[in-house]
């Protein structure tokens, strides 16, 4: 089974490095709370040796997990074991304590807490289906035959509703909030008009594109794309016309672009390409293509077809900069040399 679908929603190593820390938190408040319960209520000798003993080692644990790097890499795994080691911690505890009828026994809804938080609804299932094991055993020992009853399954049932709500109302309220989060996060980074990347986004993947390139001396090349008929349109069209013949000039922009390739838009009616791997020529070539594709897409009106065209310049790294912001310098330049040379052309840069 593929981890995507084991962990449901797919957290980003950004969220998963802030829950880590939200994780530790309820780690060292899970031993507060055991720590005051040996201190004021621990019955015996025998209860407090045993607590304190697990305290020692889930300590220990948690200090080589979140401090000692020993789990140097955050993952969805990394929370499973600690998920994991906390139910076994809580479980002895609970055993030393009354079992089910322990008043440390709510200690498990942090374990289910952090499980929906982090884990999603599959994962959440199997700790709770674990969970509701451990409790059998601490609540019912040597009544294993009455497991099957209808009365057993009624008690129970009523026994653990409350974490089965937590794990559900936690769980969806999760899934609302990471929804909510990722629409935020897709209205952030992209135009809202085209859909594209808006440069704010752009500027922290090309970024990081150019310092991958530079230190494995790749080429890459960049493409200022101007339309040449905005204003006009605008003009005589209308506003909303103009908007389409953007969208059109993104489409032609992005049939000829890979995976790998950046596009964002620039400013009113220019957009940005970034082309990793690509040389000048190569790069003269995909621009080409872009400029006939609009060109021979003509924007739909009720009157007639109206022929629209681009003005395209081209720079590539390192023949015309060393850094980003030249190289768009550069392609800007060339790019109004195709303005000043008759428009609908493509121009790589020249001194």
């Amino acid at each position: 089974m593929q981890t995507r679908l084991i962990f449901d929603p797919v957290l980003s190593a950004e969220e998963l490095r802030g829950f880590a820390r939200t994780v530790a938190e309820i780690e060292w408040l899970l031993l507060i709370l055991v720590l005051l319960y040996q201190v004021v209520l621990a019955p015996d000798e025998v209860t407090s040796a045993a607590l304190a003993m697990a305290m020692f080692f889930f300590a220990a644990f948690v200090l080589s997990f979140h401090y000692a790097n020993f789990y140097r890499k955050e993952s969805h795994w990394k929370i499973v074991i600690e998920t994991l080691v906390m139910i076994l911690f809580i479980t002895w505890v609970l055993l030393y304590t009354g079992g089910a009828a322990s008043p440390l026994n709510d200690l498990y809804l942090l374990v289910i807490i952090v499980s929906a938080l982090t884990l999603g609804t599959l994962a959440t299932l199997l700790e709770m289906i674990l969970i509701t094991a451990c409790y059998i055993w601490l609540g019912y020992p040597q009544r294993y035959d009455q497991v099957l009853s209808l009365q057993f399954g009624t008690t129970l049932l009523a026994e653990i509703a409350p974490m089965l709500l937590v794990a559900y109302v936690t769980t969806m309220l999760s899934t609302d909030i990471r929804r909510a989060y990722g629409h935020m996060k897709l209205l952030s980074e992209t135009d809202e008009l085209t859909g594209v990347l808006n440069m704010r986004a752009f500027t922290a993947v090309s970024d990081r594109l150019f310092r991958q390139a530079e230190r494995y001396a790749r080429p890459v090349s960049v493409l200022m794309i101007d339309s040449d008929s905005l204003k006009t349109v605008n003009d005589t069209l209308g506003h909303e016309a103009g908007n389409r013949l953007l969208k059109i000039a993104v489409e032609c922009i992005q049939s000829q672009l890979r995976q790998t390739d950046l596009v964002a838009r620039y400013g009113g009616d220019e957009f940005v390409v970034v082309l990793p791997e690509t040389s000048c020529s190569g790069a003269a070539g995909v621009a080409e293509r872009i400029r006939k594709g609009v060109e021979s897409s003509p924007l739909a009106t009720r009157e007639k077809k109206v022929v629209t065209t681009v003005s395209i310049g081209v720079a590539c790294y390192p023949n015309h900069g060393a850094d980003l912001d030249t190289v768009m310098e550069k392609a800007d330049q060339a790019m109004y040399a195709s303005k000043a040379n008759g428009k609908n052309r493509t121009s790589l840069f020249s001194a």
